[in-house]
Parts: structure tokens; C-alpha cells; sequence
């Protein structure tokens, strides 16, 4: 057993513990609802509490690997909720005494398992719950991945090697294989870009990256770039374990995004889950789940609480109980509905009802799932995460301009107020930069509309590429963007965005009427001049606009 799924099961081994050592005074109070019916039979508080009461031990208890403690719950559930619906004949006498009975049991195995608490769970709930791999932290940072390029073509290779830095790569060159080699034995790239004819041989590039992918014992992402175009050369380049294959002259914005591909960890934000449960130990349990599953997870137990637990932890998913006190999770979950931030928000039932008639109905509210308590731990992390990717996906497309990825104007503009009120909080720096591309309607009806969406995305690669994942990029509409930046002086913003301005410049696209390079303006404000959003924004607008005055393709402060 690994050491992550060691230290689930041992969490799991003290709340399963911490539910048995509960039992008693549980009991101890539902008997004395059972002692209230007795002076009050129709007193509809003590029949709540007592449906709740094996509601929750028959959820709990199985989800704990206890199958006999459930069954005798969910006989008296069984029990509770027959003679409220009028299917018994009996006197209310020997109903409450029925129901000591069951209370009774419970009772004695309580005492039971107590004596062998210590116990490790069942085997059929030991090995089920997967744990995500490690994180990789000190994953590499965009800008310090290493290319190597092998060309003959001396002018091709200086000039893609420029670009590539353009985009944040750091690009070496080689004019031969072996000089190639001798530096991978050395130091081994994040990728290469190899050509496939050299004066040695038509196939002399794809044969050196076979030979080298066998002589290190692993594959390095290569690209193949070449002027042929016959199925050979890509069949050779595939047998050679070249993950992409280009043909001269390519475009550059192409070509970097295969690297992405290639070169970036993909490390996503863990599904963050909020679980409504008034039993403690049991969303605990199905939070140690999810958690080893690498999910975030917060446990609720007040469901008064819940639009105050949303807002602070911005939950992917809700995962909620049917029975609460105060309310049930029907009601719970058409509260979450009224709210307009939440109307798609995935609502999951997870419960011990069995009643399909009732599952229906909790469904018709807008749920995205209702699971039988006890479920299986993989059953639950997958529905869970499916749902959970569903909402990243859909608040992606709300949040996300469809033709760069960037965050649209609404989003950024919300983004920018959040980091406004933050700074403000912790008296820190933040700048704020509006961009234009230069002359763009000129692209357009120049070069056609598609290479003007090649100019713009790739100005959103540049962005990307060259800031800090603290800074924030935004595509504010048309040619223009937006760029949040944060925890730097007035100075040093303009001379950065000055930077990525003469890089941008250095780009060449290719298209049917020829070869051309695009230049951008910007303005950058800062926070300590302008102290709200609106003046903020219109403080860079205004010197955005002042270098458009001045000659276009430079950087103004306001």
C-alpha cells in the first residue's frame, strides 16, 4: 500500500472509531424522542428526530464497512417512515415498542464493535480509494524551457532561433548531427527541432534522432521540420519518435504551439468540492475521498451557512446529504438555485434514501446526480470529477475569449477589481497596461481576416509566454488587451511591456501576399496615481492613446 493511501486509511480508521465511540449518547437521545412520543405520540419534532437519527447510522454506518449496524438502521427507518404514512394497523404502543427494539440492538452492537474499534476496516473499502500522483511543484517555468534547433540552412535556423526567444523559449542551434548529439549527452533539452536532409544524407535527420532516442534509453519531444512532403520522410519521422512533423516554411505560432504541447506540465487547479452533511465523521469520510483523489474539499455541517461557505471557497461541485436538520437538501439545494452566481452550480445528492419516487423529485430541482449511500469510493470520485469538469468547462467558455483562450473583458474587469481591493489591503504595487496592435485594419484588409486572428493570437502567446502566472492577460476586444501586474513599481511595468513590444516586432508571419511584422502601443498606469478601477483604467487608456499620438509602436505612463 502506498504512503498516501497509508495515511487516508488511517484518517479514515479514526473518524470510523469517532462515529463508534459516539453511538451510545446518539442512541441515548433518540430514545428519549421515543420517551417524548410517548406523552406526545403525534409530536412531529421527536418523529423527525428519530427518522434522522437511522437515516444517519444507516448512511454512515455501512459507508464505514458496519453492514449489520446499517441494516438494523435502515429497518427502523423503514420502521419510522411506514407508520408516519398510515401503512400500519398497529396501536402506538406497540409501534414505540418495536422501536426500542431496533434501538436496543443498535445498541448492543454498538457495544460490540466498540470493544474492537482498533480493528482495520473491511478489505472491501481498504483498497478502492485511489490517490492522486505527487505534484510537481518545482515543475519548469514556461520561459526557461530549452529548444535545441538542427538546421543546415544557416539564415533559417538564426531566424527561427530568434523567434522562438521571442516566445519565451531558450532556443540553441546546431548546423549538424553530431554536434546535436554531443550536446543532448550533455545536457538534455526539452525538446528538439530537427530538419531531416543534411548534406550527409536525405535522411540523415530522422535516422540521428533514432539513434539518439536509442542511445539515451528514453524519447525527447522532437518536431521534425523539412521541405519534404512525401510519405517516407513522415513515415521515417514517426518511426523515429518525432511527435510532430512541419513543412518549410512554417509558421511560427504553429510551431510554438506544439512546444506548448510538448514542453508544459500540465498542472490544473484541483476540483474544489464542498461537502453538506450533518454528520460529521461520514463528510469527513467522503471528503478523505476526494482529497485522496487530489480534490480540495471543504465539510459543512450548519446548512444556515451555505451561501457564506460558497462565496469564500468558490466550490466546483456541492456534494450534499437529503436529510438535515433545519432544512432538507431539496429546499437547501432550490436555495443555491435563486441565487444567480449559482444556477449552474452541480448539486449532487449522496444519501441513504432508497425511494426512487424521492430520488426523482430531488432531482427535478436541478441536481446534477443522486448517489445510494453506502457508495464506493471510486464510484464517488467519479462522479464526482466528471461533474465537477463539466462546470471547469462551462465557466471556461463564460470566462474565456473563444479565439485566444485570454480571459474576455467582463472577466478581466473583474479580475482587475479583485486585485485593486487586494492591493489596497495589503499596500502592494499593481499596474495595469492597455494594449493595441498597430495599423491591425491594415492586416486585415491586407492579408485577409485569418491572418489577422494569426497576429492577434499570437500577441496573446507573447503575453502569455513572457509574464508571471501572478500577472493576469486579457483580451479586451478586437486588437486590443489588457494586462494586470502586479507587485511591481511603475518603472519596471512600462520597461517590461516596452520589452515584450520589441520582441513582438521581431515576429514575421507569412502569408499568400508576402512576408510581414506587426508592432503594438500600450499605456501603463499605476495604483499609487489612481486609486479605483475606473480611474485606473481610464488613466492607461489615456496614455495608450498618447502613444498612438506620438508615432504608435512605443509605451506611455500616466
Amino acid at each position: 500500500m502506498g504512503k498516501g493511501l497509508s495515511s487516508v486509511q488511517e484518517r479514515i480508521n479514526r473518524l470510523r472509531a469517532g462515529f463508534v465511540d459516539q453511538l451510545p449518547e446518539r442512541i441515548a437521545q433518540a430514545r428519549g424522542s421515543v420517551e417524548t412520543l410517548k406523552r406526545r405520540p403525534d409530536d412531529p419534532g421527536a418523529r423527525e428526530e428519530l427518522h434522522r437519527f437511522f437515516h444517519g447510522i444507516k448512511g454512515t454506518g455501512r459507508s464505514f464497512g458496519l453492514k449489520e449496524l446499517g441494516v438494523v438502521a435502515a429497518q427502523g427507518e423503514a420502521w419510522v417512515t411506514r407508520h408516519d404514512a398510515g401503512e400500519d394497523a398497529m396501536s402506538p404502543e406497540a409501534w414505540l415498542e418495536q422501536l426500542e427494539e431496533y434501538l436496543n440492538l443498535l445498541s448492543s452492537m454498538a457495544g460490540e464493535i466498540g470493544n474492537t474499534q482498533r480493528q482495520t476496516l473491511p478489505p472491501a473499502l481498504e483498497c478502492q480509494c485511489p490517490v492522486a500522483g505527487e505534484s510537481d511543484e518545482d515543475g519548469l517555468e514556461r520561459r526557461g524551457r530549452v529548444v535545441y534547433v538542427c538546421d543546415d540552412d544557416k539564415l533559417m535556423l538564426d531566424q527561427l532561433s530568434m523567434q522562438l526567444r521571442c516566445f519565451g523559449f531558450k532556443a540553441v542551434t546546431f548546423v549538424d548531427t553530431r554536434s546535436l548529439r554531443n550536446a543532448v549527452m550533455n545536457h538534455p533539452p526539452d525538446a528538439v527541432i530537427m530538419d531531416i536532409m543534411f548534406p550527409s544524407g536525405h535522411d540523415a535527420g530522422t535516422e540521428a534522432v533514432f539513434a539518439l532516442q536509442q542511445e539515451i534509453g528514453r524519447e525527447i519531444p522532437t518536431i521534425f521540420l523539412s521541405s519534404r512532403t512525401d510519405f517516407s520522410a513522415r513515415l521515417d519521422a514517426v518511426r523515429a519518435g518525432g511527435d510532430a512533423y512541419f513543412l518549410k516554411p512554417a509558421r511560427t505560432l504553429e510551431l510554438v504551439s506544439s512546444l506548448d504541447e510538448l514542453t508544459t506540465p500540465r498542472q490544473t487547479d484541483p476540483f474544489r468540492i464542498l461537502v453538506v452533511d450533518d454528520e460529521p465523521e461520514i463528510g469527513a469520510y467522503h471528503a478523505l475521498i476526494l482529497e485522496g483523489a487530489g480534490m480540495v474539499t471543504r465539510c459543512l455541517h450548519d446548512p444556515g451557512r451555505i451561501l457564506e461557505e460558497l462565496r469564500e471557497f468558490r466550490s466546483d461541485l456541492v456534494l450534499m446529504d437529503m436529510y438535515m436538520p433545519a432544512c432538507n437538501g431539496r429546499d437547501l439545494a432550490r436555495l443555491i438555485r435563486q441565487i444567480p452566481d449559482y444556477v449552474g452550480l452541480p448539486i449532487v445528492f449522496l444519501s441513504g434514501e432508497t425511494d426512487r419516487k424521492k430520488q426523482d423529485s430531488a432531482m427535478r430541482i436541478g441536481a446534477e446526480g443522486f448517489l445510494t449511500k453506502p457508495v464506493q469510493p471510486a464510484d464517488l470520485i467519479t462522479a464526482v470529477a466528471v461533474r465537477a469538469e463539466r462546470m471547469r468547462t462551462l465557466r471556461s467558455l463564460m470566462t474565456r475569449d473563444s479565439l485566444t483562450g485570454l480571459f474576455n473583458h467582463t472577466t478581466t474587469s473583474q479580475l482587475l477589481d479583485n486585485a485593486i481591493a487586494s492591493a489596497q489591503r495589503t499596500d502592494a504595487t499593481l499596474c495595469f497596461s492597455m494594449i493595441d496592435i498597430d495599423h491591425f485594419k491594415l492586416v486585415n484588409d491586407t492579408h485577409g481576416h485569418p491572418m489577422g486572428d494569426q497576429v492577434i493570437m499570437a500577441l496573446s502567446r507573447v503575453l502569455q509566454q513572457r509574464l508571471r502566472n501572478s500577472d493576469v492577460v486579457g483580451r479586451y476586444g478586437g486588437e486590443e488587451f489588457a494586462v494586470i501586474l502586479q507587485d511591481v513599481s511603475l518603472e519596471r511595468a512600462a520597461r517590461l511591456i516596452d520589452d515584450l513590444r520589441l520582441d513582438f516586432g521581431k515576429l514575421v508571419f507569412q502569408s499568400a501576399q508576402g512576408s510581414f511584422s506587426c508592432t503594438f502601443s500600450a499605456g501603463v498606469a499605476s495604483l499609487t496615481q489612481h486609486s479605483c478601477l475606473e480611474t485606473l483604467r481610464e488613466a492607461a487608456d489615456r496614455a495608450l492613446y498618447l502613444a498612438k499620438h506620438h508615432g504608435r509602436n512605443r509605451v506611455e505612463v500616466d
